[in-house]
């Protein structure tokens, strides 16, 4: 019987290749595509770690500069996944699963499955942070950036002052969008890479990226947005908005499945060394890990949990 791995972003793959590689028979379901998350990132992205960092299965990655881009990971990906032959069924959610260890049903979009263990390595980039403001749910609004080019010579607002907020807000300035930032702290975050935040804030100071501080949305209309500023409210001329306010697992789905968690992170409780939810036979890979502290894992730390959750189902299924 499979071994059924939910998503199939870096630590997906890692564990499946590390099932194969122990003779446990793997099937990965996604409901986007292969490595989905990393295909939804901006266009012309570059990682913030080096290539070695991003490597899973032994394969070596190469890149033409330190650090590798979007379009060279999802290669790598791509060359792992076909490599190592992975049973990988895109564009297909699991809606549900039932049963106990050993004998699990998943039903997803397209069919059944029978599978003895579970591993959930979903991600978390499906599950924006909301601004809950009226307008949010407007053609207009966006929680994801790809590319400047459709923005030249239009009023944008960026909400965020974490490094995809910057990212954006400087694209976009330099590709002619005229360019807003509602901030809701002090300051740029002190953790926006180093090379990053003195150009946001360099732009801030010259006024060519405007800035508002401590400042949350109100109110997003068709072309404008109403900003609450320390100096009131404040209304502005807007066609789009980035809401770069981060992201966070599916704690829904999760919960809805026998997952439990602590109360103050929304970590699920597992077994540090297996990575073996409270419910038996179900596993948790990568970020989700994490709960809502989600900058406690990366790829880089994550692509590990394959071996960890591999050995221990090989184990329990000898």
């Amino acid at each position: 019987m499979n071994v059924i791995v939910i998503g199939a972003g870096p630590t997906g793959l890692a564990c499946g290749i590390e099932l194969k590689r122990r003779g446990v028979p793997n099937i990965l379901i996604d409901k986007g595509c292969l490595v989905n998350s990393i295909y939804n990132y901006p266009n012309h992205m570059t990682f913030f770690t080096t290539p070695e960092l991003l490597e899973i299965g032994d394969i070596p990655m190469t890149s033409l500069n330190d650090k590798p881009t979007r379009g060279e990971a999802l290669k790598y990906y791509r060359r792992v996944a076909a490599h190592y032959k992975l049973d990988i069924h895109q564009y297909e959610a699991v809606d549900h699963f039932t049963g106990t260890d050993g004998d699990f049903t998943v039903k997803t979009s397209k069919g059944t499955y029978l599978a003895s263990k579970i591993i959930i390595a979903s991600g978390y980039y499906d599950v924006p942070n909301l601004l809950n403001c009226p307008g949010e749910n407007l053609p207009k609004v966006a929680h994801y950036y790809t590319e400047p080019h459709p923005y030249f010579n239009q009023d944008v607002l960026v909400v965020g002052a974490k490094n995809s907020a910057a990212i954006a807000a400087l694209e976009l300035y330099r590709s002619g969008a005229r360019v807003t930032m509602a901030i809701r702290g002090s300051e740029i975050h002190r953790h926006v890479k180093y090379w990053i935040k003195p150009d946001i804030e360099n732009r801030i100071k010259a006024g060519e990226v405007r800035a508002f501080f401590n400042t949350t949305v109100a109110d997003i209309k068709p072309d404008s947005v109403i900003l609450n500023t320390p100096e009131g409210s404040k209304e502005i001329p807007n066609q789009f908005v980035f809401a770069m306010t981060g992201y966070r697992p599916d704690l829904t789905f999760l919960n809805a499945h026998g997952i439990t968690f602590q109360p103050d992170t929304k970590k699920p409780r597992t077994n540090p060394e297996t990575l073996e939810s409270e419910r038996p036979g179900i596993f948790l890979a990568g970020v989700i890990v994490a709960g809502m502290h989600t900058n406690e894992i990366f790829i880089e730390n994550g692509r590990f949990h394959g071996a960890q959750i591999a050995e221990a189902i090989a184990q329990q299924l000898r």
